[in-house]
This record gives structure tokens, sequence and C-alpha cells, in this order.
């Protein structure tokens, strides 16, 4: 049995504008992870998926509850909580290879053989001298994976990084991952819009409210992989998800007051 490594207790997130008023993001998220797993948490646009990603990674903090990694609070950044953005944050100025090795150089260490190995992992052998804007959307954001990976983190937080790739690039970026985490046995955390990406990728969906964001269901997905996406387990998976979402949707409305 794999043990669990995050820990989200009770977290509940507002926010605040200038007018005094007030929006729960977030409210009474509880879940485990286990070492090794692949969760994606699905729901409509404002449902707090990325606020709770962003608590994981420690670029926010929860008004009221906690999380921790290896039982310990999270407290600010960490290379250990890798985080790819929706659009892959690259720093233009940067080579593929420069990209990639800024993870480690913010830590002091250098490593021309791992960075190599990553560049080969991703597939990007022979753009190692590219920049930004002379490769394609899906090779970014395979360096923006690489990046996060290099320093081997024992979190790898995807905040929709495939949502704006075509279909076969997006396919590609998927077979990737699994990939990278049947190596490193990385533990996955994916923000995701698309119903069957989570399927594909993971072993639990969490799919949750409109505001406030709660967790509505949580689906175990039992399918061996290499999964197919034309199967009938994975057409009833599909056709369950949608019915929750819908559900979900129609869930108490937002909390917002003035």
């Amino acid at each position: 049995m794999a043990e669990v490594i995050l820990e989200i207790k009770d977290v509940n997130r507002t926010y605040y504008d200038d007018d005094g008023g007030k929006v729960v993001a977030l409210k009474d998220i509880g879940l485990s992870v286990k070492q090794g797993e692949f969760v994606s948490f699905i729901g409509a646009s404002g449902c707090g998926k990325t606020t709770l990603i962003r608590l994981i990674a420690g670029l926010d903090e929860p008004e009221s509850g906690k999380l921790l990694l290896d039982g310990k609070e999270i407290v600010g950044t960490s290379p250990q909580r890798g985080y790819v953005f929706q659009q892959g944050g690259l720093f233009p100025w940067r080579t593929v290879e420069g990209n990639i090795k800024f993870g480690l150089q913010v830590q002091g260490k250098k490593d021309k053989t791992k960075v190599q190995h990553y560049v080969d992992l991703i597939g990007l052998s022979g753009f190692e001298k590219s920049f930004p804007h002379q490769i394609s959307g899906g090779m970014a954001q395979r360096v923006a994976i690489a990046r996060a990976l290099i320093n081997n983190p024992e979190v790898l937080l995807l905040d929709e990084p495939m949502g704006a790739l075509d279909s076969f690039t997006r396919a590609d970026i998927q077979d990737k991952l699994l990939e990278l985490r049947a190596e490193h046995n990385t533990t996955m955390l994916l923000v995701t819009h698309d119903i069957d990406e989570a399927i594909y990728l993971s072993d639990r969906v969490v799919i949750m409210t409109p505001r406030p964001g709660k967790i509505q269901d949580i689906l175990e997905i039992n399918i061996a992989h290499p999964r197919d996406r034309g199967s009938s387990e994975f057409l009833t998976l599909r056709k369950e998800i949608l019915e929750k979402l819908q559900f979900a949707s129609v869930a108490p409305q937002p909390e917002y007051t003035i």
C-alpha cells in the first residue's frame, strides 16, 4: 500500500474585492493523496480548482485549514512541489536547455548530464539551443514539464497545461506524462476541463461544485493502462462523470456577500 504523501484538511479560501465584496472560492476541502497517485480535478470554471493547486504549490495561503506534505505544513513555495502553468511560463530569453536547467540553478546546482537526460526524455534532442519562439506550443509545454521535474519533486502540479493545444499534441503530452510518472513514481495533480483527459490519466477524478468550491464526488478509475478511449468502460465512466458534473452545477449557488 502506498503511503499518503499529501493531506488537505478542512481548507477554506475566501477572496475580497476593493468594494468589500466577498467570494468564497473553497469551502471545507478535505482530501488525501497517496505517493505516485495521479489525481485530476474537474469542474466548471470558477469552482476553485486552480485556487486549490496554488495553495498546494505555496503560491497562496488558506484562510483556514491545513495542507501537509509528508506530514509537514506547506508554507511558501518549494522545488519539491513542481508547478506547470497553463501557458508553460518559459523564459523567452532562455533556450530549451536553459529553461530546463533553471530549476537546478536556483538551488546552486550544475548538472549538464541531468539536463541532457531530461531533454532526451521529453523528446527534444536537437532543440537544446532553440528559444521558446522557435518551437511549437506542444514542445514548449514539454519543456515546462521537464523544468518542473528536474528537481525530482514529490508532487507535480499541472494547471491545465494542455488546454490550448491541438488534440494530437495533447494526446502526445498525456502519454509523455504517464511515461514520466512510471519512471519517477511522481505524484501528479491535474486541473482540467477535459473529461476524457481526466479518465485517461487518472487514478481518481475529483469533481468540484461551482462557488463555493466543494468536493462533490470522487471517482476511482479502475481501468488498466494503456487505456482505450473508445472502450465501453471508458465511455461508461465518461457518461457518469458528465452526469455528476451536471448535478454539481445545480448545487447551491455561489456565496456572495457585500
